[in-house]
């Protein structure tokens, strides 16, 4: 695990791409991006989607972005969240902060996500490797507010740069 100084670009609004030649060889980027909760169609997906371009940040879904090679483009995302965030016996149970099942998601995208992701620092060791490790590790039960996307974004980044509370600091001087 690294322990780097915090480099995150205070440009909020896009990733900050790191060159080939910052990446070196064998280290990961590592980046979180923000995105709109999911739930129910109709009006709460409407509250959620203005509240994300709101830019509310309670109301936002967090996730690591993990960039294995700087000469590609691919990404890999790491995320955690209901297993049905659709359903409404979801949202109900968030509401009333209940614990409900989760899952752990890993995809590949083609590309860093243009808007709301920041670059944070490498990994030292195999970015894809350790968050495929912690992620198998990570408790699915999840509860939001106590162990729910925040916390696993938290983890995951400290686990791949050192970095901790990493969404404090963004939060912070995405307000300031």
């Amino acid at each position: 695990m690294a322990s780097a100084s915090f480099s995150v670009s205070a440009r909020l609004p896009t990733a900050s791409l790191p060159s080939p030649k910052e990446q070196g060889r064998g280290r990961a980027a590592v980046y979180v991006a923000a995105v709109p909760l999911r739930a129910a169609k109709g009006p709460a997906q409407m509250l959620m989607s203005a509240a994300y371009s709101l830019g509310v940040w309670d109301l936002q879904h967090f996730m690591v972005v993990v960039r294995p090679d700087p000469s590609q483009s691919q990404v890999i995302v790491f995320d955690f969240q209901p297993q049905d965030p659709e359903n409404f016996y979801t949202l109900l149970s968030v509401l009333l902060q209940r614990q409900i099942p989760g899952v752990v998601l890993k995809r590949k995208l083609r590309r860093i996500p243009k808007s709301r992701c920041w670059f944070i620092g490498f990994s030292d060791d195999d970015g894809v490797e350790v968050a495929n490790k912690f992620s198998e590790d990570w408790s699915t039960h999840l509860t939001v507010g106590k162990h729910d996307c925040r916390n696993f974004t938290n983890g995951l980044v400290e686990c791949l740069t050192g970095q901790q509370h990493v969404l404090s600091y963004l939060q912070a001087i995405s307000s300031g």
